[in-house]
């Protein structure tokens, strides 16, 4: 972690707004609180160093008889130390703290106010290690405090670490316990902690995605539907919609993934997260493989974003597909790779774009002819002429295409139905059941 001081605007001085409630407190502390608040303000490093050793003396000031100056104290401690990446005085100012909650020194309300605030804060960071002795450390103090609400934050954000890090057994073992504690005595999910539910789903979803996990998903994703009774943050909806999108294009659903795709948008969108722009991307994506001449900048909610520049290559994209210009379609393709097949999801429907795009020129190709060669097409479309081959082959197959295609001359015959679907359906069927005695004669084998 840098120890560049000059990120400290984004370290939140303003935290604390709860001062009216300040009470007998003393004086001289209070004043001595406010003063290292307000040196630390300053954001240079001579300042800071001043500010820490008077908030420790805060700290000192109420060891014997622990109270609020000195808990807010200790919180400011642990930010300072967090930013100048001095993690052993870093946790142990906060285990000075949690002492403060352990010993009843402050108000439930209170503690848990400021330790949510620390999570958040730390969470910032990159280091694994770090994160995962910060959140093992709050859990153990919190088997004594009996605060629900903060254990179930706190375990949620361990499993994010684990998802991270691929420890899937781990994260799954965790699932378990923060699903239990959603459930009623007779086992079944309460309705009543449906928020939490929806926070296990989002995490639990993205597990199963990663991990290819279909069966699962889709239950999962219906039953994160299905709760209706909660008020989830947008952001954990826009990840079990985007989740959703992609199980829905992974089964060639286009239609039900650009629903999921926009919903997801929409969701990030509203909490302001970047996420929004991949999912737009997505919903470009889908829009373009169901084959729909719906512009999905159109929408109130999409339309700002349309000459974003990690959206304008989308748009291009989809204006040369919406005009059958294959040229230009794979040239966009070409020039903006870091926006789009930089993308491993993006990418892996690519060759559907492109199989999309030379099905629809080539359809609009061979209307006014009852002969075409091969060699023609080929130019037309930029592929070799095997390629198009197998795509009038496989749309005779579809009934897309009348005809049949003459090998020898290299011609596309249209108008001849039973020489070509006929001819083309026994091969098909004759190449699946030489597949099917395949897989026989190699079971019996291993038997």
């Amino acid at each position: 972690m840098s120890d560049d001081m000059e990120d400290y605007d984004d370290y939140d001085f303003n935290y604390d707004s709860d001062e009216d409630d300040i009470g007998d407190e003393d004086v001289e502390i209070e004043n001595m609180y406010y003063n290292s608040k307000g040196t630390l303000a300053e954001q240079e490093e001579g300042y800071i160093t001043e500010a820490l050793q008077g908030f420790q003396q805060v700290v000192d000031m109420q060891s014997k008889d622990k109270g609020e100056w000195g808990f807010r104290a200790l919180k400011q401690v642990i930010k300072i130390h967090f930013k100048m990446d001095k993690v052993d005085d870093m946790m142990e100012a906060y285990r000075e703290m949690l002492d403060y909650v352990k010993s009843n020194a402050v108000t439930k309300n209170q503690s848990e106010k400021k330790i949510n605030s620390l999570l958040d804060f730390i969470s910032q960071s990159t280091n694994i290690e770090l994160l995962q002795r910060f959140y093992e450390t709050t859990l153990q103090a919190l088997e004594e405090t009996q605060n629900e609400r903060l254990w179930f934050k706190t375990n949620l954000k361990l499993c994010y670490l684990y998802f991270h890090r691929k420890e899937f057994a781990h994260m799954a073992k965790l699932l378990k316990v923060l699903k239990r504690s959603c459930q009623k005595e007779d086992g079944t999910s309460d309705m009543k902690k449906g928020t939490q539910l929806l926070d296990i789903y989002a995490i639990e979803i993205q597990m199963y995605t990663q991990q290819k996990n279909n069966k699962k998903l889709k239950e999962l994703y219906l039953d994160a539907l299905r709760i209706k009774s909660a008020i989830p943050h947008p952001r954990i909806m826009g990840i079990i919609r985007e989740c959703g999108g992609k199980m829905h294009m992974h089964d060639e659903l286009w239609e039900q993934a650009a629903t999921d795709f926009f919903e997801a948008f929409k969701n990030f969108d509203e909490a302001g997260a970047t996420r929004k722009i991949q999912c737009l991307k997505y919903l470009v994506l889908a829009t373009m493989l169901m084959e729909s001449n719906v512009d999905p900048f159109t929408a109130q909610e999409s339309q700002p974003y349309k000459n974003d520049p990690e959206v304008a290559a989308m748009t291009a994209l989809v204006e040369a597909y919406q005009n059958n210009n294959i040229k230009n379609f794979e040239k966009i393709l070409k020039t903006e790779r870091k926006t789009i097949m930089d993308d491993p999801f993006i990418r892996n429907y690519i060759e559907d774009l492109l199989r999309k795009i030379r099905t629809q020129v080539l359809l609009k190709l061979i209307q006014p002819y009852t002969q075409v060669r091969l060699p023609f097409i080929s130019k037309k479309l930029n592929i070799p002429e095997n390629e198009v081959e197998q795509l009038l082959v496989s749309l005779i197959l579809d009934n897309r295409i009348t005809g049949h295609v003459d090998q020898v001359n290299a011609v596309l015959e249209l108008g001849d139905e039973t020489s070509g679907t006929n001819r083309y359906s026994a091969i098909d069927k004759w190449a699946t059941q030489l597949g099917s005695l395949h897989n026989s004669v190699v079971h019996r084998l291993q038997w």
